[in-house]
């Protein structure tokens, strides 16, 4: 099956490196024009808006922090100035501050919960509303809309020591179901995918050498997921092949979350 989003309009948050960057990158490679946000790291985003045009795509990159009402409106009026319409939003920025909940401060958990719920709400709400604005064009999508949240495999397997990274992503699940259910009668779709062990940058530490193995203890399919693992299922729920899926988290773990301790019954 080849997938194809031509004449849509793609909105991918945090997608200056890892799991965005390959998304935005998947979502162009499938015919999407696609708006790279980014926060902190400009150069990465815009050369990544660069190497989609290059290859006829088109992108932009522009710079909003997802916490930010403001800046959330910004960035979806710079999508709409550039490319006229909205149709599918990559809900995916996201952040770590870890520590033991002895050590945590108010000021960890308040940035996570603020960058990975308060953000998504921020942003699905905009999207919502511009797709609500924009009505069904069959000629492009069977959808109004299509929003991707990205959680964890950790909106349902609790971590010790990242409590604000946990409750967020357990909070994103809600909101995606809650959102799916209120808005769905309005051809809106709304998923998330739940990623586990992925090899980036930011967590090469965790997934090279001796400490890859001890990971891959916990994850029965025996290998560290790439980016392209999650980017590919993204392409595929922002498309008409998944039309009839609705409000379902997509575990991309490997089998990390099917308790794999208790192989060999416990």
């Amino acid at each position: 099956m080849k997938i194809s989003l031509e004449g849509q309009v793609a909105v991918v948050t945090g997608a200056s490196s890892g799991i965005g960057k390959g998304t935005a990158k998947a979502l162009a490679d499938a015919g999407a024009a696609v708006v790279i946000n980014y926060n902190s790291h400009a150069e990465p985003a815009q050369q990544l808006a660069e190497e989609i045009i290059t290859a006829g795509g088109k992108a932009i990159a522009v710079k909003a922090d997802v916490s930010s009402e403001i800046d959330v409106e910004q960035l979806f009026e710079k999508t709409l100035d550039a490319f006229g319409r909205l149709d599918i939003l990559i809900a995916n920025s996201g952040m770590q501050r870890d520590a033991s909940i002895l050590d945590m401060t108010l000021e960890d958990w308040n940035s996570v919960i603020q960058v990975n719920l308060t953000g998504q709400f921020l942003c699905a709400r905009a999207a919502i509303r511009q797709f609500v604005a924009q009505g069904i064009d069959t000629s492009i999508s069977r959808a109004a809309g299509k929003i991707i949240h990205m959680s964890s495999v950790h909106e349902r397997i609790p971590w010790a020591g990242h409590a604000n990274y946990a409750a967020s992503k357990g909070g994103v699940d809600l909101l995606m179901r809650t959102l799916a259910q209120e808005v769905a009668h309005q051809r809106i779709r709304i998923n998330s995918v739940a990623p586990g062990a992925i090899s980036t940058a930011i967590n090469e530490q965790a997934t090279r050498g001796d400490q890859a193995d001890k990971l891959l203890e916990l994850i029965p399919y025996g290998r560290i997921g790439a980016v392209e693992d999650v980017a590919n299922a993204i392409v595929w729920l922002a498309s008409d092949a998944s039309d009839y899926v609705v409000g379902a988290s997509l575990f991309i773990d490997g089998g990390m979350s099917l308790y794999p301790e208790f192989r060999n019954n416990g």
